[in-house]
């Protein structure tokens, strides 16, 4: 078994305009004073990272690799969630996701969801430089509009949904298989990927490819009242990343998982700073040190109440006494009797 890597910290809700948020050494000396040892970077913000120049220049690489490792900090992985979601973009969202493109993109679909292909193109090619083995990403969105319709959805569109999600996303996942990275989609409202059928829809649709992984987050799960612990057991061979986030939910007569359009701090269900919320973490840790998860336990900070910089500092705590460091010996090995095969024959009266 392996021991989960840990804890570090995605920047993208930390990355800011006035130090030390506003360059990626000045949050490593941040995040190391913290007990982080790994981060996980968005590769959108041209603040923290170049990823054009990092998919071309391993001298590039090399140079963000040994100034995170003069602070004691890894790379975990690259982020794409922002240009993955515009591969998939229904026509209701156009203006909402223009934000997420260049400005000389704007209005102009066709052509943001060309650059979104290439920038996980760029992604994918930038990991394997940098010697990761995951990729994060958002599957986009054609048919969130259709979640929970009336009137009823015509007969075939959720098919021809997921047969276009499909066309659009398996020359990644071949881009991704060339450099030896797995594409990791998290799992999570908004998404066309967002719990356990809707992954299995894709999955099927892109031919079972082997680099269509997950990215685990169970606050997700708990505010769609998903179970998160058997989610471990069904889909752990898949299981690629991990964000260490926590999240309640208490419904009432006035709202449910649907939130009645209340701001996050009025919602039933709520992202929480760890330990403050209702997600059973020891459960997790315990679910992927058995089903021998290598990669990180990444902290993303999300909280409605709490403020990012004391998440982090009692987030880089939680995560470091939660990781169990695995046995390399079982725990009735002081009464091994040393018998051998011939022995064993005897007792099972085979000789």
């Amino acid at each position: 078994m392996k021991t989960i890597k840990g804890p570090a910290l995605f920047l993208a809700q930390y990355a800011g305009d006035e130090p030390p948020f506003d360059s990626l050494e000045g949050i490593a000396q941040w995040a190391s004073k913290l007990g982080f040892e790994g981060v996980q970077i968005p590769s959108w913000d041209k603040r923290l990272f170049d990823l054009e120049r990092a998919a071309e220049s391993q001298a590039y690489c090399q140079e963000i690799q040994a100034m995170l490792a003069e602070h004691g900090l890894a790379i975990t992985e690259l982020s794409a969630h922002l240009q993955g979601q515009l591969v998939a973009v229904h026509p209701v969202y156009d203006s909402l996701f223009d934000g997420f493109a260049p400005a000389e993109l704007h209005g102009n679909p066709e052509a943001r969801q060309a650059w979104a292909v290439e920038q996980l193109k760029l992604a994918a090619r930038a990991s394997a430089n940098l010697g990761l083995s995951a990729l994060a990403t958002f599957s986009g969105a054609l048919l969130w509009p259709f979640l929970y319709p009336f009137p009823q959805r015509p007969a075939g569109l959720v098919e021809e949904g997921f047969a276009e999600l499909a066309r659009r996303w398996k020359p990644i996942l071949d881009v991704c298989d060339s450099e030896g990275v797995d594409l990791c989609f998290e799992i999570h409202p908004g998404e066309d990927l967002h719990d356990g059928i809707t992954f299995e829809r894709f999955l099927a649709a892109v031919d079972e490819h082997p680099r269509c992984c997950i990215l685990y987050d169970p606050s997700h799960m708990v505010l769609q009242q998903l179970d998160y612990l058997a989610f471990l057991d069904r889909y752990h061979p898949r299981i690629r990343m991990f964000h260490v986030k926590d999240a309640e939910f208490h419904p009432s007569a006035q709202q449910g998982v649907y939130g009645g359009y209340s701001s996050w701090v009025e919602r039933a269900g709520r992202f929480r700073s760890l330990g403050d919320g209702q997600v059973d973490f020891k459960g997790i840790f315990s679910r992927l040190a058995q089903y021998d998860f290598a990669g990180w336990a990444v902290i993303e900070w999300e909280c409605a109440l709490k403020h990012p910089e004391q998440g982090a500092a009692e987030g880089a705590r939680f995560v470091a006494e939660h990781i169990i460091r695995v046995t390399d010996r079982a725990f009735d090995d002081f009464a091994d009797a040393g018998t051998d095969r011939q022995a064993n024959r005897a007792l099972l009266g085979l000789d």
